[in-house]
């Protein structure tokens, strides 16, 4: 009961410089927070992009072998032929009419088609391991670079959370007891507002005759009113609460 009391002797004047000092902590917490939020999507996308170029160059890798296997397997599909082309040959010595003779000659004119065939797809596939290897030393190459770049980051990230952690948790602090100066109601409301603004202003000063949230010109009695400090008045067009010039 006594600190129901004591929040109901504080003036609205009282209410408002509390509300605006509570709005200037918030928003040196939000920045810290910006500083800070960059980093680790910077650091997020980095990771993004080495699992992709790891997942590039395993493929690749994987190519290349398989190019390489097909090599080695029409190498030695050309020494099978080869044999049997000599096979044929000495068979064609012992044959004992034409017809087996020209059936052993087609058997030897497909192999050496099949060695020719051999070669012109080792040759195709030799390139395609000359350009996979170029391809696989580029993109070795960025992955390194990428990797020397988020260890650089991490710690750029690491550096800054230790040197900003503890004016965070400082400042969260400050939030509280500024709060416990508000009574909930309007601790209510100021935070639905900071939630629905983008930049997580709720309370704001008249700039220029304008609030200086949604930068809409206000009244001259208004204004006055503002002044006077008397009652909690909010924008009628953006509901930021307002505050005299003087608060800044």
């Amino acid at each position: 009961m006594a600190g129901t009391a004591t929040k109901k002797e504080v003036t609205v004047a009282e209410k408002l410089d509390a509300l605006f000092e509570l709005q200037k902590i918030d928003s040196e917490i939000d920045r810290i927070r910006t500083i800070r939020g960059e980093l680790p999507l910077e650091v997020q996308d980095l990771e993004d992009e080495l699992e992709g170029l790891e997942t590039r160059i395993n493929k690749i890798q994987e190519e290349t072998k398989e190019l390489e296997n097909e090599v080695l397997d029409r190498k030695n599909a050309t020494k099978d032929s080869e044999t049997a082309i000599s096979k044929y040959k000495e068979q064609q010595n012992n044959v004992r009419n034409n017809r087996e003779y020209e059936s052993l000659a087609k058997e030897i004119e497909f192999q050496e088609l099949e060695i020719k065939l051999h070669d012109k797809k080792s040759k195709e596939a030799k390139l395609k391991i000359d350009s996979k290897k170029e391809i696989l030393t580029e993109a070795t190459e960025r992955f390194e670079f990428r990797k020397s770049d988020l260890k650089t980051k991490k710690a750029e990230l690491d550096e800054i959370v230790g040197e900003t952690q503890k004016e965070e948790d400082d400042l969260l602090k400050k939030s509280e007891v500024a709060k416990k100066k508000i009574d909930d109601r309007l601790v209510f409301a100021y935070n639905r507002l900071r939630n629905n603004a983008k930049n997580g202003l709720a309370v704001v000063v008249v700039d220029r005759d304008a609030c200086g949230g949604c930068f809409n010109k206000i009244p001259p009695q208004r204004q006055l009113d503002i002044s006077s400090k008397k009652k909690v008045i909010v924008c009628e067009h953006c509901g930021r609460i307002l505050v005299p010039a003087e608060q800044a």
